[in-house]
């Protein structure tokens, strides 16, 4: 049982570090429209895997509670929505796609770049640790063929993103395996906050509706506040919408299909 734990939150971080080893056989910065293309799946699969692994779950769970079983959903992914939104101020860190150093503040771009995909990383963790912390301790409604396809999910879409940050930092003269050690060291994050979460959800399982719902809540935030306005801007903007589809349907189709 605790392998299949294990296995379940190593594989998103395998993803990010496959996507940072990019920087091996990819020269120079990425063209726009595979930026726009890799932000764009990315997004799909995270809104995707928020709606189906976690939020339908929380509100079946809080179906006994009658007219207000929204409520637990409601302020759990309002909660994960300002933990983002706290840590986003807290942290100093720049946007994926910002080209330009902005105001001085004694922080290397390089080390706000890491500081950005962790901050990323982090809901991501938080969501395969909760998913698995409920087929662990019982949970009825999610099954562990659905929170493998969760972790799939998330490790599919850490690909691009490993890939998108990585390949800015080699552009900044970092060394070729300095900038896939930064990448893969952004990613443990992922495996720690899953197992942190798979621990502490032991003592938390009577408001397990509110932890799945924050943990979407804090990946809805990544998705509106960076990847989906950097999908937006400028141009090749249909090329990101058109891989936003394909991510949703894909991870949707994992999740029902094995779940």
């Amino acid at each position: 049982m605790w392998l299949n734990v294990f296995q379940g939150v190593t594989i998103p971080f395998l993803g990010t570090a496959l996507g940072a080893a990019c920087v091996f056989f990819l020269k120079g910065e990425m063209s726009e429209k595979v930026k726009k293309a890799l932000g764009g799946f990315a997004s799909g699969i995270m809104v995707s895997a928020s709606f189906f692994s976690l939020i339908l779950p929380a509100l079946e769970q809080s179906d006994d509670i009658g007219t207000l079983s929204f409520l637990p959903s409601v302020i759990g992914f309002l909660a994960g929505m300002l933990f983002l939104l706290f840590l986003d101020m807290l942290i100093p860190h720049i946007h994926l796609d910002d080209s330009e150093e902005g105001p001085k503040s004694g922080i290397k771009k390089t080390t706000k770049l890491i500081f950005a995909v962790t901050l990323h990383n982090l809901p991501e963790g938080m969501a395969v640790g909760i998913v698995y912390a409920d087929w662990l301790y019982g949970g009825t409604d999610i099954s562990l063929m659905s929170a493998l396809a969760l972790a799939i999910g998330i490790a599919l879409q850490n690909f691009p993103e490993g890939a998108i940050v990585s390949m800015p930092l080699m552009a900044e003269d970092v060394p070729k395996w300095k900038t896939f050690l930064y990448g893969v060291l952004s990613g443990i994050v992922e495996p720690l906050g899953a197992l942190l979460t798979i621990f502490f959800a032991s003592f938390f399982l009577p408001i397990m509706p509110y932890l799945l719902t924050f943990a979407a809540g804090a990946m809805f935030y990544v998705v509106v506040e960076e990847l989906i306005p950097e999908m937006a801007e400028g141009i090749h903007t249909n090329v990101g919408t058109i891989c936003f589809a394909l991510g949703f349907v894909l991870m949707m189709a994992m999740d029902v299909g094995l779940g």
